[in-house]
């Protein structure tokens, strides 16, 4: 039997897992504020006259105000110089102002009113009018709808409405020290519970227990459950994100699971893929060459290489294995890595065709899957984080095919 793996029960697994007990910092309204700054100039240097952040992970970055977006127009018109201003429904201004970390004023409207001829009204209200012969430039969050989009389009006159989504890329993209320390733990708190999932499983049981599971050992550690919890018998494994169907454990299956939490707002996402039971040649020959394209992806992120040669590195050490070519099957159809932070998905990626150079500060996963359509799939997924002196793990990989958590 692969070591760590079966042999303890859920109620023993959930009494030996602990709250996170390391002191890690939340985000203070000094950084918030800082990077509002720094926006700042980069809109100025944009010749960009305001940026409006939508509600959502947008908002949450630049004020500390987590809410979820809606129907309801609501965000931060952030303007090149001066202070921002709110927009809301009128009677949210309580709620929004009960959880504003960067004070400013809010521009209400009422439900019967036009939210849209509110936005306006907060520009004029910053000193931003619409110009005769002059195109105030307006970037909108890219995570807006297009709702939102027409709707603003339509009562534009002569301000332009532009995308945001590289101004405020460019800040997100590097993760602070304080950043890259709560996503540490939040990495460690999943770590914890991959390590009581696989200990739990045995013949007969379901995708859909240990999923359940997950999400209580997720609470016990001191996260509000699992942000998101992928968990896959067999064949099933092959395919990426799942399949519709639960399945059942059996002897000698291999077990994919794919699981994160939220911790102070930041997402961890980690994968571990093992036999529950004796590995085959097989299942070792894919689980080796897996843990080899990662090692490549890892090895080939360094400062100032372009994100898209770090998914060529995994590639090319596939291929070696007779995986591929490129993005074929059997081997990996999907790219390398995603940024990661507030968003479990973001800006930039370790895909073909993003050339961003990386930088101190970024944070990816690296998840070089192989599919094998009809047997099974293997994904081993941990992240990095830039640092000056090159790629750091937030966890460490999988030890082996027969001991994937080095057990003691």
């Amino acid at each position: 039997m692969t070591n760590g793996v079966g042999g303890s029960n859920q109620e023993t697994a959930l009494a030996r897992l602990l709250p996170y007990a390391s002191e890690v910092e939340e985000i203070s309204a000094a950084e918030h504020l800082a990077r509002i700054s720094q926006l700042q100039r980069n809109m100025t240097d944009a010749g960009v006259d305001a940026v409006y952040v939508n509600a959502g992970t947008n908002l949450l970055y630049f004020t500390g105000i987590e809410w979820h977006p809606s129907e309801r127009l609501l965000g931060a018109i952030i303007p090149a110089k001066g202070s921002l201003i709110y927009i809301a429904p009128w009677f949210e201004e309580r709620t929004l102002r009960d959880r504003m970390k960067v004070e400013a004023d809010v521009m209400c409207w009422h439900e019967d009113e036009s939210a849209y001829a509110a936005f306006y009204k907060a520009l004029l209200a910053i000193g931003i009018p619409s110009v005769h012969g002059r195109h105030t430039k307006i970037a909108l969050c890219g995570t807006a709808s297009a709702s939102v989009y027409f709707g603003l389009k339509e009562r534009s006159e002569n301000y332009e409405l532009i995308c945001a989504d590289a101004l405020i890329g460019s800040l997100r993209k590097n993760k602070s020290r304080t950043e890259i320390a709560i996503m540490q733990a939040a990495k460690d708190m999943t770590l914890q519970v991959h390590r009581a999932a696989a200990s739990i499983l045995r013949e007969g049981i379901s995708t859909v227990e240990v999923r359940d599971f997950i999400d209580q050992a997720h609470r016990k550690v001191g996260a509000a459950g699992s942000y998101f919890c992928i968990v896959l018998f067999g064949e099933a494994t092959s395919y990426p994100h799942g399949v519709k169907e639960p399945q059942i454990l059996k002897r000698n299956d291999v077990v994919l699971i794919d699981t994160g939490c939220k911790y102070k707002n930041y997402v961890s996402d980690i994968t571990r893929t093992y036999v529950f039971g004796e590995a085959n040649d097989r299942q070792r020959f894919v689980w080796d060459a897996e843990k080899a394209a990662q090692a490549a992806a890892f090895d080939a992120a360094r400062l100032g290489v372009p994100c898209a040669e770090v998914d060529r590195a995994a590639r090319r050490c596939l291929e070696t294995y007779g995986f591929g070519p490129g993005y074929q099957l059997p081997g990996l159809p999907h790219r390398t890595g995603h940024g990661i932070g507030l968003d479990l998905h973001e800006a930039p990626y370790l895909v073909g065709n993003d050339e961003t150079p990386l930088e101190v500060g970024m944070c990816f996963s690296n998840e070089p899957m192989i599919c094998i359509p009809g047997e099974f799939g293997v994904r081993h997924e941990d992240h990095f984080y830039m640092t000056e002196d090159g790629p750091r793990w937030f966890t460490q990989p999988a030890h082996s095919i027969d001991d994937p958590f080095h057990v003691a």
